[in-house]
């Protein structure tokens, strides 16, 4: 059996896997990844957020995606009846990025792992993990490639980033539910050549259409918008047909945009995903890290994922590279509690869009200017800056200002912070 010997192996080459593999290589160490799928490949998460700009600064990311042309992204707009609650970036309360990108994730992707293997990274496709030995922390990774050839990769650290697939916890039995409701996403890519009829196309856009279901609108440079609703599994089941009829009656559905997505070309045929939110108790072992949604994958409605990747790929590797060094890492405080408490303020959020506290607090008459900032900055995907009263204390502000917002706006519409 063929073998090969890294300092690090990577799981996965999505931008969880690229971000660690990138800033642990250029620490001057080997590192590889395997990633079981052929790139270009489609998936969903296609509006960043400007925290993540920083760790793909870091990963030295920047300058290629920005040679790719996509839409920059100022802001986002969230949208009931004739009700609209419109957050700019420039005006979030933490410092930080201003902007970033809705990106067609295929292209995105694939950019982030041919920029990581210029940098002298391999990267392996269609390669599965079917076993992984540890001893102390060092272990022997088991890969398959596509025509069924098997190797051993010995490696001092693994860095499992693989989204979806969660190797580590499903290979090690660490999986665990999610405390989230099981949802379900109808969507595809549309034809967009009324894109300017709703608005600006430089934000994502998130339409309330009916309680506990929502439409996101990401327009991309190129004239296509991705386009896809979310709710309750039951609420499709009211829309028979083909998954092209079922989703033309959707548009259909929705007055905000009918009109603009009426007979609309679709650039590939409306897919499925259901039941996504997953999660596990421990990010971390002697000899591995997890990473990206490997952790915990939450919900769209925020744009976390991608952010969540991006920020706790670059927070392990460099949790990695002192590991390498010779250092001792607390892991559970260095690296478990901040990104717990990411995957936490996050869900806090997607709580409360779906039970109804951020209808309230985004959708009332003459809104607090200072407390509208610092819900932005958490839009922004700053869920680290404790300094904000909404990340600081998101499990209890959220409903502490909806209450407030209710009762004062019969006196005088106005937000308390």
């Amino acid at each position: 059996m063929q073998k090969e010997k890294v300092d690090v192996l990577v799981i996965g080459a999505g931008p969880a896997g690229t971000v660690s593999a990138s800033i642990i290589a250029q620490a001057g160490y080997t590192v590889k990844i395997v990633e079981k799928q052929r790139f270009p490949r489609f998936v969903i998460g296609e509006s960043l957020l400007p925290r993540c700009m920083e760790a793909l600064t870091e990963a030295g990311f920047i300058d290629a995606i920005k040679a790719c042309g996509f839409q920059e992204k100022f802001g986002a707009k969230f949208v009931k009846g004739d009700k609209i609650c419109d957050f700019t970036f420039k005006e979030q309360y933490t410092n930080g990025w201003t902007w970033t990108w809705q990106v067609q994730r295929a292209t995105f992707d694939k950019t982030l792992a041919d920029t990581v293997e210029a940098m002298g990274v391999p990267v392996e496709y269609e390669t599965t993990v079917t076993a992984i030995r540890f001893n102390g922390s060092d272990s022997v990774t088991t890969v398959e490639d596509e025509k069924g050839q098997v190797k051993e990769i010995e490696a001092r650290f693994i860095v499992d980033g693989s989204g979806y697939g969660r190797v580590i916890p499903r290979l090690f039995d660490l999986e665990k539910e999610s405390v989230l409701q099981s949802r379900k996403a109808v969507f595809a890519h549309t034809v967009d050549a009324k894109r300017f009829m709703d608005g600006e196309p430089n934000r994502i856009t998130a339409v309330v259409h009916k309680k506990g279901v929502w439409v996101w609108i990401i327009p991309f440079s190129n004239g296509v918008t991705s386009l896809g609703y979310v709710g309750d599994p039951e609420f499709f089941d009211q829309y028979p047909g083909t998954p092209e009829e079922q989703y033309r009656a959707l548009l259909a559905a929705e007055p905000y945009f009918a009109e603009r997505f009426k007979d609309v070309d679709l650039v590939f045929e409306p897919r499925t995903l259901q039941s996504w939110s997953a999660t596990t108790d421990k990010f971390y072992g002697e000899g591995f890290v997890l990473t990206g949604n490997v952790t915990e994958f939450l919900d769209p409605i925020f744009s976390s994922g991608v952010t969540l990747a991006c920020v706790s790929a670059q927070t392990a590797a460099k949790l990695v590279i002192r590991k390498l060094q010779g250092e001792i890492v607390d892991w559970e405080k260095e690296y478990m509690e901040p990104t717990r408490q990411g995957v936490n303020v996050f869900r806090s959020y997607v709580m409360a869009w779906y039970e109804g506290t951020l209808d309230t607090i985004f959708f009332c008459d003459n809104p607090d200017q200072g407390t509208k900032e610092k819900i932005c900055s958490v839009l922004a995907g700053y869920v680290w800056d404790n300094s904000n009263l909404y990340v600081e204390k998101h499990d209890t502000e959220l409903k502490r200002l909806a209450r407030k917002i209710a009762l004062t706006e019969k006196l005088n519409g106005n937000w308390l912070a």
